[in-house]
């Protein structure tokens, strides 16, 4: 019985249930980060994934197609992918100009199309990084409230065994087990949160750079493009 007893105290369900409110509001808090953090990560796999797959689709349809108007004319009306967009804005914007007289722009055409694809660009890769302030938080944020909560329990548990009048391992370990929980915690939302953060963050980059070599080669197509090719 004593055994069982001992058992149930160290367990992490009973030491959660015997830490006080606040360790129990931070270890709650803790573990909805770590949740959320998972959300986002497995949220942004997916998506990462799709946008390559499109990406390549459209990249053996933009090289194999016969001209930029026949590609253009496939585009759906709304792409999805970098590489797409990129396209349809450039594109879109090179007739546009071709229905100016040159003498009329203030800007070279070379230029005027980069800075489009460049907007195109910042935009879609801010909208792959949606959400990612919070991994970058949570990985750094998270062990420092975990060791936080530890501080408290420790200082809780040595205020129990000083009204105790007892320094015991029996007294003591308790009190100091319940205290590193909230650090445990700490590391299991944290550690998720920054693999997945530096991971995603690398295919961002990735599909960033592979979307600027993209535009320059558009670019350099566009230029030396006659209007209706």
């Amino acid at each position: 019985m004593q055994n069982e007893a001992v058992h149930k105290t160290i367990s992490m369900m009973g030491m959660f249930q015997d830490s006080d409110l606040f360790m129990k509001l931070l270890m709650l808090a803790l573990l909805f980060a770590s949740v959320w953090c998972w959300a986002i990560i497995i949220d942004k796999v997916i998506l990462l994934r799709r946008t390559r797959e499109k990406m390549k689709a459209f990249e053996e349809k933009f090289w194999h197609a016969g001209s930029l108007a026949e590609c253009y004319k496939d585009m759906p009306k709304k792409p999805k992918d970098p590489l797409s967009l990129v396209f349809v804005n450039a594109y879109q914007e090179w007739m546009h100009l071709h229905g100016q007289k040159a003498k009329n722009l203030s800007i070279k055409l070379e230029e005027r199309l980069s800075k489009v694809m460049q907007i195109t660009i910042d935009k879609q890769v801010e909208k792959l990084e949606t959400h990612m302030v919070f991994l970058a938080s949570t990985g750094s944020v998270a062990p420092l409230l975990g060791l936080f909560g530890t501080v408290w329990g420790i200082m809780n548990a040595f205020n129990a065994i000083g009204a105790m009048q007892s320094a015991n391992i029996a007294a003591v370990a308790p009190g100091v087990a319940e205290a590193l929980l909230t650090t445990a915690v700490g590391l299991i939302a944290a550690i998720p949160a920054v693999l997945g953060y530096n991971k995603i963050t690398n295919d961002i980059n990735r599909i960033a750079a592979r979307t600027e070599t993209f535009s320059e080669e558009l670019a350099t197509v566009l230029a030396t493009t006659q209007e209706g090719e």
